[in-house]
């Protein structure tokens, strides 16, 4: 079964739904974990979004990470390892109606934390641009409801281009 692309407004609850999460991952992190934030287009107010809370755990250390895999299997989630970003511990909860997706990595890769973070603060920062993105989100879920790689490839031209405008926001920010 295809997973089934959905782009809904925005909902107050997405950051209660965060929090819960990240108190169960904390627990299985232990004192490796350094922080955990919330990503994605649901941790941005206003932003239509997939209802997928995009969890990024930062850890000191990111070899015991795999020996907890049981541990977060427990919770429902599927551990598929970098899963194309090196470096990366990747999980995802719900199968194809997909609820949670953790991106997690150790604080020595601060490129990738900082991405995430420059993108997710640039929007929160800049309603304007999060509405388009928001727009162009609800198109291509309409254009792909079934086809999660033609909704990635749609929006991806989009994001690498905000991704540079954010970092350089970002950095400026500092």
């Amino acid at each position: 079964m295809a997973q089934h692309i959905r782009v809904v407004d925005y909902n107050p609850a997405w950051e209660q739904m965060f929090r819960k999460e990240a108190e169960k991952i904390r627990v299985i992190l232990g004192a490796n974990a350094v922080a955990i934030h919330h990503i994605g287009s649901t941790a941005v107010p206003g932003l239509r979004a997939k209802p997928i809370i995009d969890i990024l755990p930062v850890v000191r250390e990111l070899d015991p990470v795999d020996k907890l895999n049981g541990q977060f299997e427990a919770l429902g989630y599927e551990c598929l390892g970098e899963f194309g970003i090196p470096g990366r511990r990747y999980y995802r909860k719900g199968g194809d109606d997909r609820t949670h997706q953790i991106h997690l990595f150790s604080a020595q890769n601060e490129a990738e934390i900082r991405r995430h973070l420059a993108f997710r603060d640039y929007l929160r920062s800049h309603p304007q641009a999060a509405a388009v993105y928001g727009e162009l989100k609800s198109r291509l879920a309409t254009r792909y409801p079934e086809d999660i790689d033609g909704y990635c490839d749609g929006k991806a031209p989009f994001v690498q281009s905000l991704e540079q405008v954010a970092l350089h926001w970002y950095d400026r920010m500092a």
